[in-house]
């Protein structure tokens, strides 16, 4: 900003007359005008007033860099005019990302409400279990659940997740009832499995009287999309490894059942990953807030059933 407040000073010592006059529009003292004007002479490499005791006008290099000067100070007026419009009334379009259970049960009822509140913001969202490559595929805000590891984008946590392995009467009327992650392995359960292309092995995180266990898990079932894996479990395919809030009203009607209750899964973090240039975006920082700021209440009428 220095060169641009050094063409401001210029531009008000030509308008005003005298240095003097300029220092006190500008609210700076003279010998900060003299040096911003000595400033712009060495770097351009040439006088720009002619100066007697009496008077002070712009050499013929300073008229013709003054018609300049007042054109790009005028620009970036225009520009910094036009941001500020757009940070009281921001407009665009928002690519968002989230897994399909927490898309279609938060993200997506939450979309129409903040519509309303913005309506000139559009928000382009995309579902998907697999994950996401944010800057890849050019996205602005990217919902997750659990530590993701890319260290190139910010993370805000938006809640804590509890989970809960749970399956059909007709499922353990058939295999039995386990009662811990112990159970599950040596009783070589069905578990349904969420796995992706180069996915080698799969292991739930149980918590016991000493901790986090991992159990190395198997199953004949395994689909890249949660809510195929919630449809088996109603099927009686399997067992099931999902967050509470989306299988809490089969829960509650009898078409699931929890399992391996002295073992439960532990709660799993929800944040909203995006790059850290993004958030500087008035759009993407009200997105992020509205969304984060009502996902709570969200998940608390999915498990009350209302």
């Amino acid at each position: 900003m220095s060169y641009v407040n050094n063409l401001k000073v210029f531009v008000r010592v030509v308008d005003l007359g005298s240095m003097s006059a300029a220092a006190r529009d500008q609210r700076v003292s003279p010998a900060v005008v003299s040096s911003r004007i000595g400033e712009l002479e060495k770097h351009l490499g040439v006088r720009l007033f002619n100066r007697t005791t009496r008077k002070l006008t712009p050499t013929e290099h300073g008229a013709i860099f003054h018609k300049g000067a007042v054109k790009i100070l005028d620009t970036i007026e225009e520009a910094e005019a036009a941001v500020a419009d757009i940070a009281r009334n921001p407009r665009g379009s928002i690519f968002v990302a989230a897994p399909l259970g927490i898309g279609r049960r938060l993200i997506a009822p939450l979309i129409p409400d903040f519509k309303a509140a913005y309506p000139d913001i559009d928000v382009r969202l995309r579902l998907s279990d697999r994950k996401v490559d944010v800057l890849g595929e050019g996205l602005d805000i990217a919902f997750v659940l659990g530590q993701p590891a890319d260290s190139a984008l910010r993370m805000r946590p938006v809640l804590d997740c509890a989970r809960v392995l749970c399956a059909a009467p007709a499922y353990l009327d058939r295999h039995g009832h386990p009662a811990d992650g112990a159970a599950l392995v040596r009783d070589r359960h069905h578990c349904l499995l969420l796995r992706f292309p180069g996915t080698s092995e799969f292991n739930w995180t149980l918590v016991g009287p000493d901790g986090p266990v991992r159990h190395e898990v198997t199953g004949p079932y395994e689909s890249d999309d949660g809510d195929v894996l919630t449809d088996w479990a109603l099927a009686g395919c399997g067992i099931v490894n999902k967050p509470l809030f989306e299988v809490a009203h089969h829960l509650r009607a009898g078409q699931l059942e929890e399992v391996c209750r002295a073992t439960p899964p532990p709660p799993v973090q929800l944040a909203c990953l995006y790059p850290h240039k993004r958030y500087q975006d008035p759009k993407i920082r009200l997105f992020i807030d509205f969304v984060t700021t009502r996902c709570k209440a969200a998940v608390d009428r999915l498990l009350r059933g209302g």
